[in-house]
């Protein structure tokens, strides 16, 4: 790898900073915190700031390109989001803030737990958990503490779709359950009858996600709730793909009583890179007393309307620290108040037709393995190309060339080489057509020139990575002296 061209425009005695003369005084480091070997490019501020900025335009990011993650919903952020997220009341309220002082705060959150309420179908909501896998976490614990309040202690076991998103079976795992799975059918429904001789007196609930990860909507969910129902257990509701049946179906009218929203995803504050996340949970009335603590009330009063946060009666307790991620909050409270109930309907319904139109065209080129209407996304299978020595990574490294994002590969589990494609809402039909032809193309390349794929990206910054030592010894650091050494080899 060449050196870095920050190192190349280095010059001894250059200061990328200016700072004011020290008002207090100085002090010695303890020799064990200081470092003699730390080398680094003495550079103006002006080159400080080309070179961050030159990194920032090698990232792939929805701002740049079409970004087609399945799974993860990677839609158009509007930027009126980020500007309510940098108003001086939503950046600058302090967490420890007496509520008192930050009545506009509260307001914004109980009207957020509303809607949330609303869109779900259920009737309590909590905006504490910071991600979906923190709002299935906390959702389980919810069922665990009504089970364990009537005395139904025996039920121990959690049933988990063969389709479903792997922070289910871990989630219900670290709540204290076994993990049962179920098998889907060959439309991609959870096979029914295998659902019925895994259900019995210790089942405490089913962990599900509808539509499901095959991008398809359960035909049978009325019936699958029922049957987990008659049998004394619960159904969570994972709602990372809400982006399809928002305004169309909530998942409390299908017969979920859990169920938890990733507003990093459905309702489009930016996600990726580990945060930051929101994953609000919506449960049942009967299930409103275990909530975590806090949730947030409302009291009319001779002035107006007073919030206040409140302790549920038989609460989890704290699933983190004070309010949540209340950026985050404010991000999707803007989206959703911009959108409105019509607005959010048409984005699903926009969604859903993006994705059936997209598999449309590629459905002749790689093999579909579920040929039935799809949702907001949709599995395609590498099958055909593998025959030529081509794998889904090889194509999806390939799909870099094209100067798009490359979807989620192998994943769900039970598609051979399958890629998850979801276009969402955001995207023209222009842009679909694009990347439908960068597709085609490559599915010809199999046939014709594999090699060219195999060695792909060939147009990329970086070229391919090994990536089991990428993977088991991960190259976190430029050292300087070491990559001379190297390259003088």
């Amino acid at each position: 790898m060449p050196e870095p061209l920050i190192f190349q425009r280095s010059s001894p005695g250059r200061r990328g900073y200016s700072l004011p003369d020290a008002s207090t005084p100085e002090v010695t480091l303890d020799p064990a915190l200081q470092r003699e070997d730390l080398e680094l490019p003495e550079v103006s501020e002006f080159e400080v700031v080309r070179h961050y900025t030159r990194l920032s335009q090698e990232n792939r990011a929805i701002d740049t390109a079409f970004y087609p993650l399945g799974s993860c919903t990677m839609k158009y952020n509007p930027k009126v989001n980020e500007e309510v997220a940098s108003l001086r009341g939503v950046r600058r309220v302090h967490p420890y803030t007496p509520g008192t002082e930050v009545q506009g705060a509260l307001q914004v959150m109980y009207d957020l737990q509303s809607i949330l309420a609303q869109v779900g179908g259920l009737d309590a909501v909590s905006l504490l958990p910071a991600a979906g896998a923190h709002g299935e976490l906390t959702g389980m614990l919810v069922i665990r503490a009504h089970h364990e309040h009537r005395g139904d202690v025996q039920r121990q076991t959690v049933i988990v779709a063969d389709s479903a998103h792997g922070t289910n079976p871990a989630t219900a795992a670290m709540a204290g359950y076994t993990v049962r799975t179920v098998q889907s059918d060959a439309r991609g429904n959870v096979d029914l009858d295998a659902l019925k001789s895994l259900v019995d007196h210790e089942t405490a609930g089913m962990m599900l996600t509808n539509p499901n990860t095959l991008g398809l909507f359960d035909e049978n969910i009325e019936e699958v709730c029922r049957i987990v129902h008659d049998a004394g257990g619960l159904m969570y509701g994972d709602g990372a793909n809400m982006n399809a049946m928002t305004g169309i179906a909530t998942p409390g009218d299908l017969g979920f009583d859990v169920l938890h929203f990733n507003l990093h995803k459905t309702f489009s504050t930016p996600h990726g890179g580990g945060g930051p996340g929101a994953g609000p949970i919506a449960v049942r009335d009967f299930l409103a007393p275990y909530l975590p603590d806090p949730v947030i009330r409302a009291e009319p009063t001779e002035d107006g309307t007073h919030y206040a946060f409140d302790t549920p009666k038989r609460t989890i307790g704290k699933v983190r620290s004070l309010w949540g991620n209340y950026a985050v909050l404010a991000r999707a409270y803007t989206y959703m108040r911009h959108h409105g109930a019509d607005g959010l309907r048409a984005n699903s319904v926009h969604a859903v037709l993006n994705a059936n139109y997209l598999g449309s065209l590629l459905k002749a080129d790689y093999e579909l393995r579920y040929d039935r209407p799809c949702m907001h996304e949709f599995v395609l299978s590498g099958s055909k190309q593998k025959r030529h020595g081509v794998r889904t990574v090889d194509m999806a490294k390939r799909i870099m060339d094209f100067g798009f994002h490359p979807p989620t590969i192998y994943f769900p589990l039970i598609v051979e080489e399958s890629m998850l494609i979801e276009p969402t809402e955001s995207e023209s039909k222009q842009t679909l057509d694009e990347f439908a032809e960068a597709m085609r193309t490559i599915a010809h390349e199999a046939e014709t020139a594999p090699g060219r794929i195999k060695s792909a990206p060939n147009e990329t910054h970086l070229r391919r990575l090994d990536e089991t030592t990428a993977a088991r010894r991960p190259d976190l650091a430029y050292v300087r002296e070491q990559r001379v050494v190297q390259e003088n080899k």
